[in-house]
């Protein structure tokens, strides 16, 4: 009997810890946060490219073939082409969170002005000349849903859709327009009845166009050679009343192994703010996750040659004459000097208000090759580097730079006072502050990229660092100085003179 139990609870014990397993939270590495005010501007935003997209774009042509019963003609062919909104007006648009479950967008009391070139054939008339639509009394409304799909990309879905326009007036022109207007009246009732049919499958399908696109975003990124950022969903979107969460999974990879780190990120709250029109939190695991792939990759070993040195040191009193003067009195080199240094251990971060610190511990070697001999070790030894990261924004990326702030060799206490050992730390210290790091900082001058959505850039923006992540504050501003040309998807579809009058084709 006893023998039976084990297995059974040993198998109930695994069941236990697969179900724990899976069911562990995981914590973003970057987490972004919209606010209304980010929404508020995205209307304004939204006009300004609707307006820019119909001053360069007209609509496709519409053609077909309809029968006007009322006056005896048993088809009219017809093509409408050059078809251009001429003006538009959307005074009451508005766009707020509801909680749980997306985005709603309201607009009503709009109005638009089109204009266009028609050609009329029948078995009675031919003619040409042109029109104006004037419609009124437009309203939508609808509800953008957004999830996350198998491969982190975000996506879109329009919910509740809701479009009316509630009047039409078409006044014709050209040498029987005073024909064609008195006749037009009954023309607009079909006009509204198949526009408002169409106006909630053409949002759908605009919103269809706008997931493919997100569906091509880069959610991992290679940064140089050495590392690969994952910017990818891990959740869906967390929405309240005030504001609209993004939860990235913000991690660096060695480009050649995509393991995820030995240690997992840590939970982070956002502080309650809507200054801004955007808030991005940067957890201390993403700094981590990005020490820990460049260690692993072997980025941060590097050997120096004292012209590789010289290049980089700072120009004054203190600086290359001096160091290796010191050196060579204590050493009495004259043969090719070489200074290599490696991480022992990725370095570590620590996050803390006001202070972001990277402690650095390594081994310095001090090498020469005389000549027809192989590369000699003068002196080796640990080390940590203490140095602060300054932080500021250029553009779309968040570029570092490095400070020494102390170098303290790894040596026995007792070891410490001696005068050769303080020297010989001196001139290290030297080397690192006006060699190695100025070389770094070139390095880290390309930055690493933000999440932005496409055209959109940062202004006004503020970095704050606190207890245990980074946090930036910022506006949005579109920028449309773009070679991209916007589209218009669905209008193929849309025949304005449909229904009743539809049936038979031209002969």
């Amino acid at each position: 009997m006893c023998t039976k139990t084990i297995p059974v609870l040993w198998g109930c014990f695994l069941l236990w810890h697969l179900c724990l397993s899976s069911s562990q939270t995981i914590y973003p590495g970057i987490k972004a946060r919209i606010t209304q005010r980010a929404l508020d501007y995205g209307v304004q935003a939204g006009m300004e490219i609707i307006e820019r997209m119909l001053k360069e774009n007209n609509l496709p042509n519409l053609s077909g073939s309809e029968s006007l019963e009322f006056l005896k003609v048993d088809y009219v062919n017809y093509n409408f082409s050059n078809i251009k909104i001429r003006a538009f007006s959307f005074p009451n648009t508005s766009l707020a969170f509801v909680p749980g479950v997306g985005i709603k967008a309201l607009t009503n009391h709009g109005t638009a002005n089109i204009s266009t070139d028609w050609e009329f054939e029948s078995p009675l008339f031919q003619d040409t000349g042109g029109a104006d639509l004037f419609l009124s009394g437009v309203y939508f409304t609808g509800i953008i849903i957004l999830t996350r799909n198998d491969f982190g990309h975000p996506t879109l879905k329009l919910q509740d859709c809701y479009a009316q326009v509630s009047h039409a007036h078409v006044s014709f022109s050209g040498e029987l327009s005073v024909l064609y207007n008195s006749f037009a009246e009954p023309m607009e009732k079909p006009i509204l009845k198949n526009l408002n049919e169409m106006l909630c499958p053409i949002i759908a399908s605009e919103v269809k166009a706008l997931n493919a696109n997100l569906s091509t975003l880069e959610v991992l990124t290679k940064i140089d050679n050495y590392t690969l950022l994952d910017y990818s969903l891990i959740s869906s979107p967390e929405i309240t009343e005030n504001y609209l969460d993004l939860n990235l999974k913000g991690v660096f990879y060695p480009l050649e192994n995509l393991a995820d780190p030995p240690f997992s990120p840590v939970p982070f709250v956002l502080p309650e703010r809507s200054n801004s029109m955007l808030y991005i939190g940067i957890a201390e695991y993403f700094f981590k996750s990005a020490s820990f792939a460049y260690f692993t990759a072997g980025a941060f070993n590097v050997t120096l040659s004292t012209k590789e040195i010289s290049n980089h040191f700072v120009q004054n009193s203190q600086g290359l004459g001096n160091v290796l003067s010191r050196i060579a009195e204590i050493y009495i080199l004259s043969q090719p000097f070489m200074v290599r240094i490696m991480a022992t251990e990725p370095p570590v971060i620590n996050l803390q208000p006001g202070n972001f610190t990277l402690d650095i511990p390594a081994s310095i070697m001090m090498l020469t090759q005389p000549k027809n001999s192989t590369v000699e070790t003068i002196v080796s030894m640990d080390f940590v580097a203490s140095t602060s990261v300054g932080l500021v924004i250029l553009g779309q990326r968040l570029v570092c730079s490095l400070s020494l702030n102390r170098f303290r060799l790894a040596l026995p206490e007792s070891n410490r006072s001696n005068i050769e050992v303080l020297r010989f730390e001196n001139i290290l210290s030297s080397i690192l502050h006006f060699g190695v790091l100025p070389l770094a900082n070139a390095k880290l001058q390309q930055g690493f990229p933000l999440p932005n959505p496409h055209k959109i850039s940062f202004v006004n923006s503020d970095i704050e660092v606190l207890e245990g992540f980074l946090l930036i504050s910022t506006d949005l501003k579109y920028e449309t100085s773009s070679k991209q040309q916007p589209s218009f998807h669905g209008w193929e579809g849309l025949n304005l003179i449909s229904g009743q009058w539809r049936g038979k084709s031209a002969p």
